[in-house]
C-alpha cells in the first residue's frame, strides 16, 4: 500500500497553496498600483533633480539645486500659507456645518429626504460648473449677493479681484460644495449609535448638552475621525474651483500648492521645480496621514 504523506507536509502543502492564491488575487491591483501610484511617484522624484523644460530631447541633472530654488522662494512661502489656511478653515467649517446639519436632519421634521437631497447634490456636481456659477454670484455689480446686500444698503466687495476677499470666497464655494458629504456621513454614523445609550444617559440625569458630549461625540468619533483624513487629502487636491474662478488669484492671494504645481509644470514648463513642488505634497500628506493615525486614532472609540 501506498504510504500517505505526513500531516506536517499536507499542511505546508496548503499553505503554499494558500499564499499563490493569495498572491494571484492581489497581483492585478498591485500591478495597477505599480503602473499608476509607484512608478509616476518615482519618476516625479527623478524629474526633481533634472533641468528639463518639457520639450527640449535633452535633460541635465542639477541635483537638489530645484529643491533650494523652490523652497527658498518668497512665492512658495505664501502658497503654503494659503494652502494651511484653506485646509484648516474648509475642514473645521465643513466638519461643524455637517455635524450641526446632521444632527437638525436625524430629527423627525417634515420634507426630511428632501432637504438631505438638496444637501447633498452640490457635492456631485462638477467644481468647475459650480465655480462658473458662483462667478456670477459674486459679481460685485450685477450678482445675487451683491443685491442681497445691497437691501441692507451694504456695498458688496469686489470678491474675485480683491485680494483680502479672494480667499473667503474661494472657501465659501468649497465649503458649499462638500458641506453636504459631511452631512451625509454623520448621519449615517448616528443612526448606528446605540439607542439604548441615550436612554440610560437620560435615566442617569444627563441634559441634552452631556447626552450629545458623552454619547453622541463618542459615537461619532470613527466618523469624525474618517472625514478629518479624507477632507484635508481633498483639500490637497482642490484645482478645478481654483482654477476656473480666480487662477491662483489676485497676486497669488489664492494660489495653493496643487495649483502652484499645475502653475510651474503646465504654464512654465519646469518639470524640475513643478516635481519639488509635488514632492513637497506628497511629504506633507504622509506626515499628516501619520500623525493623525499615530495621535488622534487613539482617541477613536469603534466599539
Amino acid at each position: 500500500m501506498r504510504a500517505l504523506p505526513a500531516p506536517r507536509t499536507r499542511a505546508s502543502v496548503r499553505a503554499w497553496r494558500e499564499r499563490l492564491l493569495f498572491l494571484l488575487l492581489i497581483s492585478p491591483n498591485m500591478a495597477l498600483l505599480a503602473a499608476f501610484t509607484f512608478w509616476p511617484m518615482i519618476y516625479n522624484a527623478y524629474l526633481s533633480t533634472m533641468s528639463w523644460n518639457f520639450l527640449s530631447p535633452i535633460r541635465r541633472f542639477v541635483g537638489l539645486r530645484n529643491y533650494e530654488t523652490v523652497l527658498s522662494s518668497e512665492i512658495f512661502r505664501i502658497v503654503v500659507i494659503n494652502t494651511a489656511v484653506f485646509t484648516v478653515v474648509s475642514v473645521a467649517v465643513t466638519m461643524v456645518l455637517g455635524l450641526g446639519l446632521a444632527l437638525l436632519l436625524n430629527q423627525p421634521l417634515r420634507w426630511r429626504s428632501g432637504a438631505r437631497a438638496v444637501l447633498f447634490a452640490p457635492t456631485v456636481l462638477s467644481g468647475a460648473a459650480i465655480a462658473i456659477v458662483w462667478i456670477y454670484i459674486f459679481d460685485p455689480r450685477f450678482g445675487l449677493l451683491a443685491q442681497f446686500l445691497g437691501w441692507f444698503g451694504i456695498v458688496s466687495p469686489n470678491w474675485l479681484a480683491d485680494p483680502n476677499w479672494a480667499m473667503p470666497a474661494l472657501l465659501i464655494v468649497y465649503i458649499w460644495k462638500n458641506a453636504g458629504y459631511a452631512v451625509v456621513i454623520y448621519l449615517a454614523g448616528l443612526q448606528t449609535i446605540d439607542r439604548t445609550l441615550y436612554e440610560a444617559a437620560r435615566i442617569d440625569g444627563a441634559g441634552p448638552w452631556e447626552q450629545f458630549w458623552y454619547v453622541t461625540l463618542p459615537g461619532l468619533s470613527p466618523i469624525s475621525f474618517f472625514l478629518l483624513v479624507t477632507s484635508i487629502l481633498a483639500c490637497f487636491q482642490a484645482f478645478d474651483i481654483i482654477q476656473v474662478m480666480t487662477d491662483g488669484g489676485p497676486v497669488n492671494a489664492t494660489n495653493m500648492l496643487v495649483y502652484h504645481l499645475y502653475e510651474r509644470g503646465f504654464i512654465q514648463s519646469q518639470a524640475g521645480p513643478a516635481g519639488v513642488v509635488a514632492m513637497v505634497m506628497f511629504v506633507i500628506m504622509l506626515v499628516l496621514t501619520i500623525l493623525q493615525l499615530r495621535f488622534i486614532e487613539r482617541r477613536v472609540h469603534y466599539s
